[in-house]
């Protein structure tokens, strides 16, 4: 019985270790923010601009009713938020994350891995000024 027992627990531990933990996301590595940058082109600067500024009066709402994207380049609220909130909102999108949201923001999970997606964080970040991108850091 305690061998079946130590057996588990290995199994346990070793499926942990090898686990792919990828926060917190940093901004150390080039090639990974020059992925992120084609990544982000391809899939949101549509909504959210090249120059990541968000859309124009994006506190407002579209004609359609529904919030604008905000600026993710460290002028909105979105350094504001941990790396593992910030993942999920582009891979499951807002409307499956939040009650009666009311945004055009899509989950990217059948577009994106979540390397890629790690990769777009990493661009973003590099948007954003060294005091908000330390106190992101901390959340995570």
């Amino acid at each position: 019985m305690k061998l079946i027992f130590l057996i588990i627990f290995s199994i346990s531990l070793t499926g942990s270790s090898i686990a792919h933990n990828h926060f917190p996301i940093t901004t150390e590595s080039k090639i990974m923010i020059e992925r992120g940058k084609l990544a982000y082109q391809n899939n949101c600067a549509s909504c959210h601009m090249v120059n990541l500024s968000g859309a124009e009066d994006w506190k407002g709402v579209d004609e359609d009713g529904h919030r604008k994207a905000p600026p993710l380049n460290g002028t909105g609220h979105t350094w504001h938020h941990d790396d593992k909130t910030l993942h999920a909102i582009i891979k499951y999108g807002l409307a499956r994350l939040v009650n009666n949201y009311e945004g055009k923001m899509i989950g990217f999970d059948d577009k994106l891995s979540d390397k890629e997606i790690d990769s777009v964080l990493a661009y973003i970040k590099s948007f954003w000024s060294e005091e908000n991108y330390e106190y992101q850091l901390k959340l995570n």
